[in-house]
């Protein structure tokens, strides 16, 4: 029996900037995206049928192909139709750490460890382009989650630039479990708020961002000045329609830490801090102050990779 088992970085997202309609449906996005230790397993293993076979026993997950990481694998069927006669088909997986509908690219995480440990299972010889090519076909963060660290992302997402890594830094993250955002919401919901601010010299704006002060203040590695210059669109329509992560989020800025922010469409809220002592006490924090059973924690480190082969 031949087997891969892989970590799934989550992400969050330090900067992003919703600049303007693309003509394929998309958002035009300025984006600074960095991989944390936070983790779901992934493992692909090789099975004596021709056939694709899902496992994920979280009840918010579906285990069939409305999954992205059975996407994943049913698009490298797609493109390499002989591979399950000559390779055999594959059973996926998935054991969930990364909490689900956060605003972490769970999902997409989960896919790109796909692509990879399919491409190592079925020999595909795949490049690290070529892999991100596939993600980029199945979601934005996709080709991302692949390649991991610290990232200037444009487009939609998809076109990456790589940026000085920010590992030791570590964070904090909360999130109410029974709190969701729909991704698509948010963005429809910005469009018809904002869409009369939205800018058409791409170009333009992304050079001023990446000569700005973020950027400059992840090459000088400056944990206070990333924590000052974090920013998110998204906080416009999610933290208005969602009460209790507003709140949530004010009490975490509150009580310390570099900065805080709602990652992506949230609603998971994170604080930077310098060291693993200071995300302990910090959580120890936010738990008197919130003492909810619904509230989630967790401390997570930026790490400089995205999926990452492990062994058993």
């Amino acid at each position: 029996m031949v087997l891969y088992s892989l970590l799934a970085a989550a992400k969050v997202n330090l900067y992003l900037e919703i600049v303007g309609d693309r003509g394929d449906g998309f958002h035009e996005l300025i984006m600074v995206m960095q991989s944390i230790s936070l983790a779901d397993r992934v493992t692909v293993r090789s099975i004596g049928v021709d056939t694709i076979r899902l496992i994920c026993h979280h009840p918010l997950v579906p285990a069939d192909e409305t999954n992205l990481a059975y996407r994943a694998a049913a698009l490298l069927v797609r493109r390499f139709p002989e591979v399950m006669t000559h390779r055999g088909g594959v059973e996926i997986t998935l054991e969930k750490h990364i909490p689900v509908g956060a605003g972490l690219a769970g999902g997409s995480s989960n896919a790109a460890a796909v692509l990879v440990g399919l491409d190592l299972l079925w020999n595909l010889g795949l490049t690290q382009g070529e892999l991100q090519e596939l993600g980029a076909e199945l979601g934005s963060d996709v080709p991302f989650a692949i390649t991991g660290g610290t990232m200037f992302a444009t487009g939609r997402g998809e076109q990456l630039d790589p940026l000085p890594g920010l590992h030791p830094l570590w964070m904090v993250l909360a999130k109410y479990g029974t709190e969701m955002v729909s991704t698509p919401w948010a963005y429809r919901t910005y469009r018809a708020e904002f869409g009369h601010l939205y800018q058409t010299e791409f170009a333009t704006r992304r050079s001023q961002v990446k000569a700005g002060p973020m950027l400059a203040a992840i090459s000088h590695h400056q944990g206070s000045a990333i924590g000052h210059h974090l920013y998110n669109d998204l906080e416009k329509v999610v933290l208005p329609a969602h009460g209790k992560t507003a709140e949530l989020k004010a009490t975490m800025a509150s009580l310390g830490g570099r900065g805080t922010l709602m990652s992506g469409s949230g609603p998971t809220v994170f604080t930077l801090v310098s060291t693993q002592t200071e995300a302990e006490s910090l959580i120890q924090r936010i738990r008197a102050a919130l003492p909810d059973p619904d509230l989630g924690l967790w401390m997570a480190q930026c790490v400089p990779s995205g999926v990452q082969l492990v062994d058993d």
